[in-house]
């Protein structure tokens, strides 16, 4: 695994030659499963369900962010956890985010504002401040999350979040 795409691909590979009765598909619109609500995102990156639709089984964000832009790539896996959220609250029996990361700087260092969520264990849950920029964007996370790092080998880590639906969307 060498970028997020591979990464992708390789657990949908896998996915496929385990759960040979369900569809497991790329970058679905969510339109094909919902006709309303309104969505953080228009694509989910992993869709595991019944051929038919009755049944969605797991929606899966993926990141393996390859270029540093540390506080902007940690605000964009809480929007993923919250668009987790939505699915899940829209139908989806299961929904994660799965961050590989291998830059220590991703899961070590400075521990203040968004860093301590990944860094430091900090819970991650409530309303999170865009870090950079004009800082005019936030995103609400109605669960409450610990970002637990898992070494893989060398300094590649994975973090698997669950989203919950505690509440509306």
């Amino acid at each position: 695994m060498y970028n997020e795409f591979s990464l992708q691909h390789e657990l949908g590979i896998f996915l496929r030659s385990r759960l040979v009765d369900q569809k497991v598909q790329f970058e679905r619109n969510v339109s094909f499963f919902f006709q309303t609500g309104e969505f953080i995102k228009k694509e989910i990156d992993i869709s595991v369900f019944a051929t038919d639709k009755s049944r969605l089984r797991c929606a899966i964000e993926m990141k393996f962010p390859r270029n540093g832009q540390y506080p902007e790539q940690m605000f964009n896996f809480c929007k993923d956890i919250r668009f987790a959220e939505q699915l899940k609250r829209s139908g989806f029996e299961q929904t994660f985010l799965v961050i590989f990361a291998d830059d220590p700087l991703f899961y070590s260092g400075n521990d203040g504002g968004i860093y301590g969520y990944f860094r430091q264990g900090k819970r991650l849950c409530g309303s999170i401040q865009k870090p950079t920029g004009k800082k005019d964007e936030t995103v609400t996370l109605n669960g409450s999350y610990q970002v637990q790092w898992t070494g893989v080998f060398d300094s590649l880590k994975y973090a698997i979040i669950e989203a919950t639906a505690n509440q509306s969307i």
